[in-house]
């Protein structure tokens, strides 16, 4: 019988959907196909979520966008990397075609389960979260306009810790360390460490330097100081870079692990360290002309 696959297809990239109605066809021979769906973000459809295996075609943010989407105990998720740098997305069409009997067949799949951000957004003295999402990479607040430094005060687990002074700050998953928080200067972290890194976004204090904490950490940032404009923007809770909602002052972040986590079929062929040096480029020396 085979497993039960849904399609999701990322319509902005050329190649998604030739690639899909390849892999449509690879499906009908080794399981069952439940359907094909856009990759989008709203709520999939019941009878789709009986499905197995998820199949996504698109890039990185694609991934992520679905794992919000789909994620739950009882099924996984199969990247295939239809973008640039795919460093979520472990799959290309040649390692599907090689291992289709293996994907959508009987085997066992070797299988990750990466960790989710819980996100939470308390106003001042309220105790009923206005905002509650998930994150896959991470939750970053950034000052946003005016532009002008920003104050948060941060907790870890009941413990009063520093207050940042600068542009914002990044809280990324093991996953989502080679995102922003690498770009920030943050650590990569191996995705099997159940961790955050907490990163500082151009801080004011050159001592403040990015910290990695427990997974099972209650991470709590208080919005001393924040910016707006006449339009209604400035300092902002960005999720995923996807996800966004507007912070004021006096307004409490809560960040915890998920409950459920979302589930990867990995690839044999294509670990984190080798991505790590072959698509980021990681520790390459200069190139000699």
């Amino acid at each position: 019988m085979g497993r039960r696959v849904l399609l999701l297809v990322n319509p902005s990239k050329p190649t998604a959907a030739k690639a899909a109605a390849e892999v449509r066809e690879l499906v009908k021979m080794h399981g069952t196909l439940v359907g094909e769906e856009h990759a989008e973000s709203g709520l999939l459809p019941d009878t789709f979520r009986r499905a197995d295996l998820y199949v996504v075609f698109g890039g990185d943010g694609t991934l992520l966008a679905q794992s919000r989407r789909c994620a739950g105990p009882n099924n996984a998720m199969l990247g295939v990397n239809m973008g640039k740098v795919g460093f979520l997305a472990a799959f290309d069409m040649p390692a599907i075609r090689a291992k289709a009997p293996d994907l959508f067949g009987d085997a066992a799949l070797p299988i990750n389960e990466y960790n989710l951000l819980k996100v939470e957004v308390f106003g001042k003295s309220e105790s009923e979260a206005r905002f509650s999402t998930v994150a896959l990479n991470d939750a970053v607040i950034v000052a946003g306009p005016p532009y002008r430094l920003i104050t948060l005060s941060i907790s870890l687990n009941g413990r009063l810790g520093p207050t940042i002074r600068g542009d914002g700050l990044i809280v990324a998953s093991p996953v989502g360390s080679t995102a922003y928080n690498l770009s920030a200067g943050g650590p990569a972290v191996d995705p099997s460490v159940d961790a955050f890194s907490l990163t500082p976004i151009a801080p004011q204090s050159l001592s403040f330097r990015p910290v990695v904490v427990s997974g099972s950490s209650r991470i709590e940032i208080v919005a001393e100081k924040v910016n707006a404009d006449a339009g209604g923007m400035g300092t902002t809770l960005s999720l995923d870079g996807q996800v966004q909602a507007p912070l004021k002052a006096g307004d409490r972040i809560v960040i915890t692990r998920n409950e459920h986590g979302v589930r990867f079929v990995l690839n044999d062929g294509s670990d984190w360290w080798g991505r790590l040096i072959s698509r980021l480029q990681w520790a390459a020396g200069p190139k000699m002309s």
